[in-house]
């Protein structure tokens, strides 16, 4: 298997990033629909699920930048023959996907109004405690944290997490299905066995 994109196929580096980002997407939704049906405020276990959040948000964080950088050095695959409409509505969606991924860890990171025990390793300051924070948003922009924080909150978890990312990873995950079963082109092969 070729480490870098070929006009065929996506190299094992772009397909390892594909992959975990939807594993660690996915274990940060667990984490949070864990975290609220199954565990009250205020216990040991809602705070280490918590924290388990914090830190697979901040390592998608790392590994969407590498993402970018590494799509940005790469070639991607020639598309799959398809007609105009189908070609713009696929690079929207990829675009949007990225634009989620940014985001997500982003939005997180500067509305969490508690430090991340990383994995349980080290600390990693909140944004609130950081002189970036009190020389933009304090007085720069004159806000108290929980100013800040509420739209900052608002957008990660009602706009992006509860809507806007759901819908673009399920309309993703049935456009592969969609172009493997009825398309039958190489579309979902080219991320994953390249044959």
């Amino acid at each position: 298997m070729r480490i870098k994109n070929t006009t065929k196929n996506y190299g094992s580096i772009a397909k390892w990033f594909h992959w975990v980002t939807a594993a660690l997407f996915l274990a940060a939704y667990t984490s949070v629909y864990y975290r609220g049906w199954f565990t009250s405020e205020e216990t040991p276990e809602n705070w280490t699920i918590l924290q388990l959040h914090l830190s697979v948000g901040i390592s998608l964080g790392v590994l969407v930048l590498l993402r970018v950088i590494w799509r940005l050095m790469n070639s991607n695959p020639q598309p799959e023959p398809g007609t105009k409409l189908e070609h713009l509505s696929a690079r929207i969606g990829h675009i949007s996907l990225y634009f989620i991924m940014i985001l997500m860890p982003i939005t997180g990171y500067l509305g969490t109004s508690v430090d991340t025990d990383f994995f349980f390793l080290f600390d990693i300051t909140k944004f609130e405690n950081t002189s970036l924070y009190k020389l933009i948003i304090e007085e720069g922009l004159n806000l108290t944290f929980k100013t800040f924080e509420e739209p900052i909150d608002f957008i990660h978890k009602n706009i992006l997490g509860e809507w806007l990312a759901w819908i673009l990873i399920i309309g993703h995950a049935f456009a592969a299905i969609y172009h493997h079963k009825f398309k039958k082109d190489r579309t979902l092969i080219k991320m994953t066995t390249g044959q």
